[in-house]
């Protein structure tokens, strides 16, 4: 394969929306290099200064600049742990959203742990250890509840800045400006029914999620159990709720680009 394509390939499949192998390799990377950065950078200059120390024959200012190297090294290691801390929760962030951008999985779950309640997280540790066919259930409707919450939240803060829109296109003396209130009326109206369709499936996915813990805590039967995955499975037809948001995100940015243009044109 000619070089140029190969490494478009990659790029591509680099900012799709599924998790790669990529993906995970940096994820174990951000997951220790802070604490090996504290450890390190605290431990390693005075044990330089140490080790000089020890070489010339016991230098008197080699074991002080050791001894006071130790706070400066220590306030240095923790300065440098928490910016790569805050690094390493805003690759965290993209990557949830770059996974969310085309709805989330059920394998994908795991990186929205911290988007789940302490109910819902002890809930699956629960059934992971005793019933791991409830488990993945519980997973799936969890993905359900993850991607109608975030549909939910996208449609209403999107709805906040179409308001704004509509509130700035009210001042403006402009022949155009009934157009451009018409367009964003009708931007807020899909808005609003995006909002509240997130909210009928996040309901409907809390509900499943209830139900779900029900069965285990009186343990659920073999039948029960299938019953419950075959009313689930009508559910797993509507995971990409993320790309409903990006298409209406993407059809609001059209909307808007047109108007500006007609008004730059007149």
């Amino acid at each position: 394969m000619i070089p140029w394509v190969r490494n478009e390939l990659i790029n591509i499949s680099d900012e799709s929306g599924r998790l790669s192998t990529k993906d995970r390799r940096v994820a174990k990377i951000w997951q220790w290099t802070p604490w090996l950065a504290l450890g390190g950078i605290t431990i390693l200059p005075p044990a330089i200064l140490a080790l000089a120390y020890l070489l010339t024959g016991g230098a008197t200012v080699f074991l002080l600049l050791s001894i006071s190297s130790l706070p400066i090294a220590l306030i240095a290691a923790i300065i440098t742990t928490i910016i790569l801390l805050l690094f390493r929760r805003s690759w965290v962030r993209r990557l949830r959203d770059r996974l969310a951008s085309d709805g989330i999985t059920t394998d994908e779950v795991e990186w929205f742990m911290t988007e789940l309640t302490t109910s819902e997280r002890r809930a699956l540790k629960t059934m992971e250890r005793q019933q791991p066919l409830l488990a993945d259930s519980y997973r799936e409707t969890l993905a359900l509840r993850l991607n109608a919450t975030r549909l939910a939240a996208n449609a209403r803060r999107e709805l906040l800045l179409v308001e704004r829109r509509i509130n700035r296109a009210r001042y403006l003396n402009a022949p155009d400006t009934a157009v451009l209130l018409e367009e964003l009326n009708r931007d807020r109206a899909r808005l609003e029914a995006l909002k509240q369709e997130g909210s009928a499936r996040r309901a409907e996915a809390e509900a499943r999620l209830q139900m779900i813990e029900a069965a285990a805590s009186r343990g659920a039967s073999w039948a029960e159990t299938n019953f419950m995955l075959q009313r689930l499975d009508e559910g797993r037809r509507q995971l990409p709720l993320g790309l409903e948001t990006e298409r209406a995100r993407q059809q609001i940015r059209e909307d808007t680009q047109r108007i500006l243009r007609k008004e730059l044109s007149s």
